[in-house]
């Protein structure tokens, strides 16, 4: 759902900093060639992911939910000197294109892909990570928040993607198991005394959590 008109996303886009060209290619290439191309992390919204990580400086980085690679892309911009970004997904066929686009750009040695299923990876890891991004199947976002916080440490950011699920979270009507699993997250995290939570209206919602 789109909750600007398209003309005040172009102005949008047209008043931030330009979209890397190798990020542009990667838009073309995933929507010719990968379905569901709106899953696409996008221009405005991947460069407040990169504001972010550079911001930050994180050593440190995990993605859950890599699809073709855009979001990992933009949060390596970030990376500090020796940082890496680990990123999980369960879809074996997307991982030659991933791979392809971050090895073209700078952080290629620094990006590590995981296949499989989130819940089953995490907890066989050690990093402690000062940056996660959260963008995959939704009605788990807070069992992966449960697995995630034992890799973390006090002031770790951690990013969830799509939680205003194209406005379905406003419609009492709406009772898929996806939305009402958002609607609980939602009303559950700003009264969960383990993080600083706000919700950013950006594209289909982005909910930072400060890990106190």
């Amino acid at each position: 759902m789109h909750f600007l008109s398209h003309e005040l996303e172009q102005y949008i886009e047209a008043s931030s900093e330009p979209e890397p060209e190798l990020l542009a290619e990667l838009t073309r290439e995933t929507h010719l060639k990968v379905l569901r191309p709106r899953m696409l992390t996008g221009h405005h919204q991947g460069r407040v992911l990169s504001l972010i990580s550079q911001l930050l400086r994180p050593g440190r980085i995990l993605e859950i939910g890599t699809y073709t690679g855009y979001s990992a892309l933009c949060l390596a911009e970030g990376l500090s000197k020796d940082g890496e970004l680990h990123t999980i997904d369960k879809n074996e066929e997307l991982l030659s294109i991933q791979r392809k686009y971050f090895d073209r750009s700078p952080y290629g040695k620094k990006i590590i892909q995981h296949t499989g299923l989130a819940l089953d990876l995490l907890p066989q890891m050690r990093e402690t990570f000062d940056l996660v991004f959260i963008d995959a199947e939704k009605q788990e976002y807070a069992q992966y928040l449960e697995a995630v916080l034992p890799l973390t440490r006090s002031g770790t950011l951690i990013l969830l993607d799509n939680v205003l699920w194209s406005g379905k979270v406003l419609d009492p009507e709406a009772s898929d198991p996806v939305t009402e699993s958002l609607k609980k997250l939602n009303a559950d995290l700003p009264k969960d005394p383990r993080f600083q939570v706000v919700l950013l209206p950006i594209r289909d919602g982005l909910t930072a959590c400060r890990v106190r």
